[in-house]
């Protein structure tokens, strides 16, 4: 493998000797062989050498969607990861909302085989029940043995109570977590986006927090007697906060993400009924952004998701009732959240997921493995559709103001950069 020079970089990483340093970093065959100051290179060596070039330990997102296999109009895994790379993430967790739905060991294959020899190394949750259809358990142990990091319906709430109970039961004997979306459909009804001022104003049927809130509330107390370990993906509403608050307080094993647009806008931005930013769960309201923003400061919510869901014009510009529910993120989630989040908050919640999710971490120090994320910090931007490099162009962050770019990424022996930039 070639040598790579990445010169007057500054690290963000609190675990290493070098945290907030600026150094050179010579990286050879995946590892970091050398860190000071004025390395010299050889013929052989790529060297990065871009202003404000800061590096922390490799990103990682906990919940996107790829499309393939079925929809690969929408995004395939290998421009996916690619798309993943260059927004400065070295790991995704792949949602299982394919078509088919990854509901067995063959799909977990199937997608971690197209995932080969990419910068970004793919993830895959394996569905909870079968299809996702909330009742029958799918293959679980099946999916965790061929690779399959954890079990969950994406965006899709376990009505039956006693599935959710008998999941949480039966991945304990294999160590493994199960995601929990949370949503009383029947609280939900018809609501297509936050019940309050703005739904009322607009005349769209509303979701209430309660909705949320309540599923959360039940999932919580089912896991107090079951035991395992559940982590609530894309927690909305001030009662999630309180109610995870108090059980971790209680020491259950539960942690649970936010997704990025909803710690930036807020339901007033529906006013001229653009569906772009129809997501689930929806934009709430002010009040409430605020209060997330506060979760994700006080560590109540422990990290941060793009929740990156590429889709098709078809499905997304149609009459917001309509419209699917879902918005890209992965080249928008860094430059957004620096715009309102201190950075080393950031660096924090993008990279805690692999905690969570049970993955191996690696500090920046000489002999380690090198998985870093490359960004810069000070220039101010507005985002717009050349910056998007997914197949899809449904972003929420269309003229979105950001702070700070995502370079790219080096992960698994290789860099991968946006020298255009």
């Amino acid at each position: 493998m070639t040598t790579v020079l990445i010169k007057n970089v500054t690290i963000i990483d609190p675990e290493s000797p070098f945290h907030n340093q600026k150094v050179d970093l010579k990286i050879q065959d995946g590892k970091f062989i050398e860190i000071g100051n004025n390395l010299s290179k050889d013929n052989d060596t790529t060297e990065i050498n871009i202003p404000d070039l800061h590096a922390s330990q490799g990103w990682f997102d906990t919940s996107v969607s790829f499309g393939e296999p079925g929809y690969e109009d929408r995004e395939t895994i290998a421009n996916g990861l690619k798309t993943a790379a260059l927004s400065g993430f070295t790991g995704v967790a792949l949602q299982p909302n394919s078509h088919p739905v990854i509901d067995n060991q063959a799909l977990v294959k199937f997608v971690l085989d197209k995932a080969q020899d990419q910068a970004t190394s793919l993830y895959p949750i394996g569905s909870l029940t079968i299809n996702s259809e909330g009742t029958d358990l799918a293959e679980l142990y099946d999916m965790k043995n061929a690779g399959a990091i954890a079990f969950g319906d994406y965006q899709k709430a376990i009505q039956n109570a006693n599935v959710q109970k008998i999941a949480l039961q039966y991945v304990q004997d294999f160590d493994s977590l199960v995601i929990s979306f949370c949503q009383d459909n029947s609280v939900k009804g018809k609501g297509i986006v936050h019940e309050g001022v703005t739904s009322t104003k607009l005349g769209l049927k509303g979701i209430p927090a309660l909705a949320e809130a309540l599923h959360v509330a039940r999932n919580l107390y089912l896991l107090e007697y079951t035991g395992g370990k559940m982590h609530i993906p894309t927690i909305s509403t001030q009662e999630s906060v309180q109610l995870i608050k108090e059980a971790k307080a209680k020491g259950l094993n539960i942690s649970c993400s936010v997704a990025v647009h909803n710690l930036i806008h807020n339901d007033m931005v529906l006013d001229n009924f653009d569906s772009r930013y129809k997501v689930l769960p929806p934009l709430r309201d002010e009040a409430t952004r605020k209060v997330l923003i506060e979760a994700v400061l006080d560590g109540t919510i422990d990290c941060i998701t793009s929740d990156h869901n590429p889709l098709d014009i078809e499905h997304k510009k149609l009459e917001f009732d309509l419209a699917k529910d879902g918005t890209i993120g992965l080249e928008s989630a860094f430059g957004a959240l620096l715009s309102i989040l201190p950075l080393e908050v950031v660096i924090s919640k993008l990279t805690a997921g692999k905690k969570v999710f049970g993955l191996s971490q690696h500090t920046i120090n000489t002999d380690n493995k090198a998985e870093i994320s490359l960004f810069t910090t000070v220039e101010n931007w507005n985002f717009e559709k050349e910056n998007i490099l997914s197949k899809s162009k449904n972003s929420a962050f269309l003229g979105q103001k950001m702070k700070g770019r995502s370079i790219g990424i080096y992960n698994n022996g290789k860099p991968e950069i946006n020298f255009s930039i």
